[in-house]
């Protein structure tokens, strides 16, 4: 601590953090950035794409008052109750020079962190990219950065996460090919690559393997830099990605009315299981359920089942974020601990125009609250699945009297 105390005071004087092991750094974002130095440095450019989006979401099917809603932050920047109003930040692309990006897989946590450091040694604070401890470490450890002249970084935490990878990644993988902009990005190397990251570039029509790559825990310095940054539950954005996976050449056309209903287990998963799955799985396969384990799935495959479902019903996990490939209103049904509520699924539901419904769980367990076991009682999941087809029949009914 006396260290990063005197590291500190020392930078913000004006020294260089290299001086102290880079134990303490300032941090800006990009566009205080840019107002900071445009003038100052030829190279340096920014080009917004999309403008702030005001958001009119609804609340979830089973939710009658915002304020039922947890307000909570956790770890995630906005709560439940903050989703109704949740306004998706800009898009845009930065080009920056002499900029230094330090990839780095934890050793604690074994989750992938990305730091990058500009011009003047400033942390530039992005989605999920920021300066921790442990870049420090490799700074201090590493040799001369590997050199590249262009680049374009989209990479962000934990990016292998299935849930953070189809969110927060395959839109701005398709949104550099859209522009013709796709030369230039740097990709994890393949041994670090899950394969639905490859099957799902695939799929886009972009080869996985047409990109330069860098490994962990060896900085790179980039002449000229390219940042993207988008809003992660940007509607536009993650509707694009929908519309393209409907169409992909290798995917499979969607159909014309969904029609499955899906349970996703997470009986295979090594943390955060339903307990009583088997009570609860009886109750949905009397309800017409079809259980699935996204793990015995390809990518495709998994597309496709997500095309084809009017329900889908999950406990909190990574492969709700395959709810992206559902059609508009369906009915999305996360179990889930309320003690540490993650309002990402319903943020993405709404995006998509899903019906959402939440429905709490009983932790069990002294686990860590994100790892934590699952209870919820048989006849809350029954009574809600009978709603909802309830529901269905009434709409197909009063589309039949109209036409």
């Amino acid at each position: 601590m006396l260290w990063k105390r005197i590291a500190k005071k020392a930078v913000r004087s004006g020294m260089p953090p290299s001086w102290f092991g880079y134990r303490w750094v300032k941090r800006e974002t990009v566009p205080q950035y840019l107002a900071r130095k445009q003038h100052a440095i030829p190279g340096i450019s920014i080009t917004t794409i999309h403008d702030e989006e005001e958001a009119q979401n609804p609340l979830p099917c089973n939710i009658e008052r915002r304020s039922d809603l947890p307000v909570k932050w956790a770890r995630w920047g906005y709560s439940f109750r903050d989703v109704p109003s949740k306004n998706s930040g800009k898009t845009f692309m930065a080009t920056l020079p002499q900029c230094k990006v330090i990839p780095c897989l934890n050793r604690d946590d074994n989750q992938f962190w990305v730091a990058i450091l500009n011009q003047d040694k400033y942390s530039l604070e992005l989605d999920q990219i920021s300066f921790r401890p442990w870049h420090a470490e490799i700074l201090r450890k590493s040799g001369p950065p590997e050199r590249i002249k262009r680049a374009t970084w989209v990479i962000q935490r934990v990016y292998h996460n299935h849930s953070h990878w189809v969110t927060a990644h395959l839109p701005k993988f398709l949104l550099l090919k859209e522009r013709g902009e796709l030369y230039n990005v740097l990709m994890p190397a393949k041994k670090n690559r899950t394969p639905a990251m490859d099957s799902s570039l695939e799929m886009l029509g972009i080869d996985p393997d047409g990109f330069q790559t860098f490994e962990n825990d060896r900085p790179l310095m980039v002449d000229q830099l390219t940042v993207l940054e988008t809003d992660r539950f940007r509607p536009g954005l993650l509707r694009m990605v929908r519309d393209a996976m409907d169409n992909a050449p290798s995917g499979n056309p969607r159909p014309g009315t969904p029609h499955r209903r899906v349970y996703i287990s997470r009986e295979k998963a090594q943390r955060r299981k339903l307990i009583n799955e088997q009570e609860v799985w009886a109750v949905l396969e009397t309800e017409g359920f079809e259980k699935v384990c996204m793990e015995d799935l390809g990518f495709p495959e998994q597309v496709a089942i997500m095309q084809q479902a009017a329900i889908v019903v999950a406990p909190h996990g990574a492969a709700i974020a395959n709810t992206l490939f559902c059609a508009p209103g369906t009915h999305v049904v996360e179990i889930a601990y309320p003690g540490f509520p993650n309002p990402n699924f319903y943020a993405l539901a709404s995006a998509m125009g899903h019906n959402y419904w939440i429905l709490d769980a009983q932790g069990i367990g002294k686990e860590d609250p994100p790892l934590i076991d699952l209870h919820i009682d048989p006849a809350v999941v029954r009574k809600t699945v009978q709603q909802i087809i309830r529901n269905q029949q009434i709409n197909r009914n009063q589309q039949i009297i109209r036409k």
